[in-house]
């Protein structure tokens, strides 16, 4: 019986499969997928395409996709760095990116209530980015905090100054007349 089984599936299997015989007859060249049309760029065959050629000039190696959208990182028009004959021991390059940071980094330990450290960190973006007025207000307020009033005095009128009608200017105003009290 398990002959008869074997020989059935025998006789099935090479039913189904195509004979030996054509693998060894030769290839004919492969016929494009979908029907022929009359025009004749669409009738050749995949092998004959090339792929197209691009119709972007070759860009240089200083020209990228992404001029247009640079952000400009220069220090404003007026505030030129140190030079080199200033009592200046130590300059730091523009860079509001760092100062960002920085601030980022002040605000975490200024809710640690680590005013030292937020002091540091906010100093420290203010030499990165010198007259930023969140910089400024932040150390402000962090000033005020470690009770260093009069320098907390001098920053919140510095804010004022930089931006009068600013985000924070009414709580500074306010900070401004509770500090003249002291």
């Amino acid at each position: 019986m398990k002959l008869g089984m074997t020989a059935a599936l025998a006789l099935a299997g090479a039913l189904m499969c195509p004979p030996a015989l054509t693998a060894q007859q030769p290839a004919t060249p492969r016929q494009p997928d979908g029907p022929l049309t009359e025009d004749p760029r669409y009738n050749k065959s995949q092998n004959s395409q090339k792929p197209p050629a691009n119709s972007a000039a070759p860009r240089s190696d200083d020209e990228s996709s992404s001029n247009q959208t640079r952000i400009d990182l220069s220090p404003p028009k007026g505030e030129s760095p140190a030079s080199p004959g200033d009592d200046v021991r130590e300059m730091h390059e523009w860079n509001p990116m760092r100062a960002i940071k920085d601030i980022e980094v002040g605000d975490f330990y200024y809710k640690r209530e680590n005013y030292k450290a937020a002091l540091s960190r906010y100093r420290e973006a203010l030499e990165f980015k010198p007259h930023d007025a969140v910089a400024t207000f932040k150390l402000a307020q962090t000033l005020e905090m470690s009770k260093q009033l009069d320098e907390a005095r001098a920053r919140y009128e510095e804010y004022l100054a930089i931006l009068k009608d600013g985000p924070s200017a009414p709580e500074a105003t306010k900070a401004l007349q509770r500090l003249k009290t002291h």
